[in-house]
């Protein structure tokens, strides 16, 4: 167990699990053991395994918010929300609030239930005005329903925090174009590649192989772009932004 810990500490997440499985050879109800296994699985991205080990915890604890939060996020990530939802509502303690609430959140916006999860990262937003991520995702709805007034609203917010955001210029630079304001949608587009990291953006061939929003520019709006100099046509017409 000690070495497990050990090994974890140093990021060594395959020989750390491997030590966890040992304990659980030998004891295949410790608790502790087990709640590291399912750690290390889920880093590991093994969400199946993870979720199994999590439905394990709970057969033993079914009033653990950990192995509820964790058996949701795994859950999300095999695009089960549903099943998501209900673990996120299962969690009852304070200190599961604030991930409870951003996971329902998620599996609501998966779920297509744009309005409730809204409310719910809204709500997040009052606790934690600094998160990323809350503010991102409220990006996405917004950018789905098309509310350019609050995709600007949101995406003003995020650049305020975090001004190389992706996300945050992807909307700006959406809601300028959509508002006519080409010298300022250069600007933020010309930042957005200057700061993106590497496979940002896609190309037609691959467009459908990504759960993305597409915005495509017309090419009366890329000739009008391209009169502020800061880009090239090129450069406007080869990416497609996701969101």
């Amino acid at each position: 167990m000690l070495r497990g810990d050990l090994q974890l500490q140093l990021g060594q997440i395959h020989a750390a699990l491997g030590s966890y499985s040992t304990v659980i050879a030998l004891e295949s109800d410790n608790i502790y053991a087990l709640h590291r296994v399912a750690r290390c699985l889920y880093r590991l991205e093994r969400w199946v395994a993870a979720a199994e080990t999590f439905r394990k915890l709970l057969s033993y604890d079914t009033y653990s918010d950990q192995a509820q939060i964790g058996l949701g996020d795994c859950l999300l990530h095999m695009n089960r929300p549903e099943e998501a939802l209900s673990c996120f509502e299962a969690c009852w303690s304070e200190a599961a609030r604030l991930p409870a609430m951003f996971g329902k959140a998620v599996a609501l916006q998966l779920l297509r239930r744009f309005d409730e999860a809204e409310v719910l990262y809204e709500r997040i937003l009052s606790i934690e005005p600094r998160s990323e991520e809350a503010l991102g995702n409220l990006i996405a709805i917004n950018t789905e329903a098309f509310d350019l007034a609050r995709v600007h609203r949101y995406a003003l917010r995020l650049v305020g925090l975090c001004p190389r955001s992706t996300v945050a210029l992807q909307a700006l630079t959406l809601v300028a174009v959509e508002r006519r304001d080409y010298e300022t949608a250069v600007h933020y587009f010309a930042d957005l590649l200057e700061h993106a990291p590497e496979g940002t953006f896609s190309h037609s061939d691959e467009a459908g192989e990504r759960d993305e929003i597409q915005y495509v520019l017309s090419g009366d709006a890329v000739a009008k772009l391209s009169k502020f100099g800061r880009i090239t046509p090129s450069a406007l017409q080869a990416p497609q932004v996701r969101s």
